[in-house]
């Protein structure tokens, strides 16, 4: 399972590192400019972090002047500065595009192995469970359920590789998933190439599989429950294909998609203190951001140590580089031993005449390469 950083500084640096390639420096040629886009990002998403509302992470960054250096905030803004930053920053295109540049912060490439899709609800209000469920009386031992009519929710799309969130959209609960299932994979699919989709059995229709496959190439893995039970094959294609050859394997990994949620709500609690609707939606992806902020931060530093690790064990007089230009140093080296290698195998298989001995040598290099 991933985890996510827990140093409020590197979760600023990483934010802000992400936000100068997402966003201008101001939004207009005659703003301010007391403050730049980035440096408001990073202050919504330290408030994300702390779990706290905007007069708080006011008084946070007021009271720690080391945090606000690591990403050059020279003055602490108003509360009411961050909530109409929120409102700016935080639109569905801004958001998309800090979401994009967040994953490619960890990942170059855009082929994606394995996806899943899913969608969970979050609390809107500060609720003590004794009065979600009430005791009706002491003589019956009986208690009183209580439903919510309407609740945020959130949908997202997640690598099962590494919980980073590929696309995500907001709506409002209790809805129906199947119709939601274009929506969310959309945004992920005009960015990134999906080879296989996993979805639980709330999006299971033959229009959705045929989105997926038919018009994206995506390998669809959806359980067929949707409809009355029955041990006739159904009509459609891709749901016969699924009632007849089932890759249960495969869909075990779909589990993922709900650790994501589960770290979401864990790191950065499961309710909302915005109240409009409007407000809640750019809560939810705020979470979502900080959480490929986390999680992209926590896997390049965990990268970096075991490769300064290994280096400063033969060579001790490493470890005078600054953690920076090490990690400079160590990818020219990846790839310049990776081009090393390629051209290497390359000549010697052209050097070679006879293909028995050109299979031979092949085996042999890369038994003493490996």
């Amino acid at each position: 399972m991933s985890t996510t950083s827990k140093s409020p500084k590197a979760v600023a640096r990483a934010a802000y590192a992400v936000a100068k390639k997402a966003l201008p420096a101001h939004s207009h040629k005659f703003s301010p400019k007391r403050f730049t886009q980035p440096q408001l990002f990073v202050c919504l998403v330290l408030k994300v972090f702390h779990k706290t509302d905007y007069r708080g992470i006011v008084a946070i960054l007021a009271d720690s002047p080391d945090l606000c250096k690591a990403f050059g905030l020279a003055n602490v803004p108003h509360f009411t500065t961050l909530q109409k930053a929120s409102k700016r920053l935080l639109r569905l295109g801004l958001a998309n595009e800090l979401l994009r540049h967040s994953v490619k912060a960890f990942r170059r490439s855009k082929k994606v192995a394995l996806a899943a899709v899913d969608s969970t609800g979050l609390e809107a209000r500060h609720i003590s469970r004794y009065f979600v469920r009430r005791r009706r009386s002491q003589q019956l031992q009986t208690y009183e359920n209580t439903h919510y009519r309407r609740w945020p929710k959130l949908a997202v799309v997640c690598d099962c590789r590494n919980h980073l969130v590929l696309s995500a959209i907001t709506t409002r609960g209790p809805s129906v998933d199947i119709d939601q299932f274009e929506k969310t994979l959309t945004p992920a699919v005009n960015r990134y190439t999906i080879n296989h989709i996993l979805a639980d059995a709330g999006y299971d229709s033959e229009s959705n599989h045929r989105f997926a496959r038919d018009q994206h190439n995506i390998r669809s893995t959806i359980p067929p429950k949707h409809g009355r039970p029955t041990n006739k094959p159904f009509r459609g294609k891709y749901r016969r294909l699924m009632q007849q050859r089932f890759n249960r394997k495969t869909y075990g990994q779909r589990w993922q998609v709900e650790t994501v949620f589960s770290m979401i709500k864990r790191n950065q609690g499961d309710v909302l203190r915005a109240r409009t609707y409007w407000a809640q939606n750019r809560e939810m992806l705020l979470k979502v951001l900080t959480h490929n902020i986390g999680i992209i931060l926590l896997i390049n530093e965990l990268f970096y140590r075991a490769i300064r690790r290994s280096f400063h064990a033969g060579h001790p007089q490493l470890s005078v580089i600054p953690p920076h230009i090490f990690g400079y140093l160590t990818t020219a080296f990846l790839f310049r031993s990776l081009h090393w290698l390629c051209t290497h195998r390359v000549n010697s298989s052209r050097d070679t005449a006879d293909p028995a001995e050109s299979t031979s040598t092949w085996t042999v290099m890369q038994s003493n390469d490996f």
